[in-house]
């Protein structure tokens, strides 16, 4: 019987490759025998995980893009073509935020830095949407592929402060069930498209805003895990699992579908 999760030998694109959460599925999908191309900004950090990543006998290669400059995107996936023939797997997880596009305690909706907002929104929304474009082309020619986006609970549940985040991420999760319709109506069943829906994982982003320097929960961070029944937050290897369902064949009948993956934070109530 044929094995629905087998990854050996997909060719898998991580955008934010070089982040926290984008570095630990460039590892997994490795260690599952795909050959990743990590797409980040900085050739140093990439070179370090490309040279990491082989060490413990991994298949890998580091692209330098901006995932809102559509010459460059092009211009990786016209290498990819070369080097590889084929893209099977697109991992949007690049995205971020901004101080600006904040709004802490002291501050109103009316403080709100508008340019820092529209940053945030282009980051995490056109960020998903243009390599989309990019990259789609390879998948529409093999008629397979399966796109795998980075939504939020920010997303699902409107969360204080983080306004630019948790709106671009709503239009994230609102793009990937636009698009399950239109590339499958348009190229083929065999075009896929999901997101995912972390909870809380401790990243560089959020951990000033989760803990203190000495470690112990910020306010903010003890409300959060007040109100996640496992009582903790997520480590990168628990998105693991779900990452690898969507990609494999083992999904091959879902499209459209954001999966959570929270510890319980979007099904507490009180």
């Amino acid at each position: 019987m044929k094995n629905l999760f087998d990854l050996k030998g997909k060719v898998v694109v991580i955008t934010g490759g070089s982040g926290v959460l984008g570095s630990a599925m460039a590892s997994y999908m490795c260690a599952q025998g795909a050959s990743v191309v990590i797409l980040g900004r900085r050739q140093e950090a990439g070179d370090a995980q490309v040279k990491e990543l082989e060490a413990q006998g991994g298949k890998a290669c580091f692209m330098t893009t901006n995932v809102l400059d559509t010459a460059v995107l092009k211009q990786n996936a016209a290498d990819i073509k070369e080097r590889y023939g084929r893209l099977d797997i697109l991992v949007n997880a690049a995205g971020g935020n901004m101080k600006g596009a904040t709004i802490p305690p002291d501050k109103t909706f009316l403080d709100l830095n508008i340019e820092d907002f529209r940053q945030v929104v282009d980051l995490n929304l056109l960020g998903t949407v243009m390599p989309t474009m990019a990259f789609a082309p390879l998948m529409i020619e093999q008629k397979k592929g399966s796109i795998i986006n980075l939504s939020s609970m920010a997303a699902l549940r409107p969360l204080t402060r983080v306004i630019g985040y948790g709106a671009s991420k709503a239009a994230v999760t609102n793009f990937t069930k636009y698009m399950a319709t239109e590339l499958a109506a348009k190229f083929g069943s065999g075009l896929r498209i999901n997101a995912i829906a972390p909870g809380f994982f401790l990243t560089k982003q959020n951990k000033d805003l989760l803990t203190q320097a000495d470690g112990r929960l910020t306010p903010r961070g003890q409300r959060i895990i007040d109100q996640t029944p496992f009582g903790r937050f997520g480590d990168p290897e628990e998105l693991f699992g779900t990452l690898h369902y969507l990609a494999s064949d083992a999904s091959s009948f879902v499209t459209g579908t954001v999966a959570i993956v929270d510890g319980g934070y979007d099904s507490f109530s009180i």
